[in-house]
């Protein structure tokens, strides 16, 4: 048994920066050992395990690309032999690709799709195989609004999010009854590096709000989710947007 094994376990994926960052610091300063996933940005996951212990926590970096099957998939082997469970799944790896429907590479389509929503089965799949042991585990995956209302030019990333809706809602009622709860959360427009080309004025009076969010809120409700606040919840999608419907 790792010496850790007293505190949660927790994997988050795709947390180099921005939204996945901020979950790694809210989980560390709520207690957890928080393993930090990325694919290519090792100097942002570092500065995110930096953050982690001005938090007061601690944590590690574990690189692997979530699209690929068998690298994933020995990577969560990997971790579950050295913590022997996983307490806490985030999956919020994703990237973009926009383009018009008809503009649209099938490598834009595919990297969108790879990376999101087959990211979701590679990583979730070993994850739950080590939670259904303990009959316990929370599993949380970041959509977002355009996976509920579409964005023009994102069909791509809709598709992608939408679909990591519907497969948490299925795996949510299979997993129920083992002590294992599946939630989403679906933000709106944030403060992150993914905005950098987004029209934010024009979008801002679309927001009820009337502002951005920022990705510390985003991390507060995935942790609510995460805790047994939340001991009753799952198979839900919490929108965290302002307002927008």
């Amino acid at each position: 048994m790792d010496e850790r094994r007293d505190i949660r376990v927790a994997i988050v994926t795709g947390a180099s920066k921005g939204i996945g960052r901020a979950i790694c610091v809210e989980l560390a300063a709520w207690g957890c050992y928080v393993i930090v996933n990325y694919r290519s940005d090792k100097a942002g996951a570092s500065q995110s395990l930096e953050m982690i212990k001005k938090a007061g926590g601690d944590g590690e970096i574990v690189q692997f690309d979530v699209s690929d099957h068998e690298k994933t998939r020995n990577a969560i082997e990997n971790i579950c032999v050295r913590f022997e469970a996983i307490d806490i799944l985030v999956n919020n790896a994703g990237v973009a690709a926009d383009e018009l429907f008809i503009m649209m590479t099938q490598d834009e389509w595919n990297s969108v799709i790879n990376t999101s929503l087959n990211g979701f089965y590679n990583v979730t799949r070993p994850v739950l195989e080590n939670m259904i042991v303990r009959k316990k585990g929370s599993v949380v995956s970041i959509s977002s609004a355009a996976g509920i209302m579409g964005n023009r030019g994102q069909a791509n990333y809709a598709g992608a999010k939408a679909g990591l809706i519907g497969a948490s809602r299925v795996v949510a009622s299979e997993v129920a009854r083992l002590g294992i709860r599946v939630n989403v959360v679906a933000p709106g427009l944030i403060d992150t590096g993914m905005i950098k080309d987004a029209p934010v004025a024009n979008i801002k009076t679309l927001i009820p709000m009337a502002r951005i969010g920022r990705a510390e809120e985003v991390a507060k409700v995935v942790r609510f989710l995460c805790s047994e606040d939340s001991s009753y919840i799952t198979g839900q999608v919490i929108s965290v947007n302002g307002g927008m419907f």
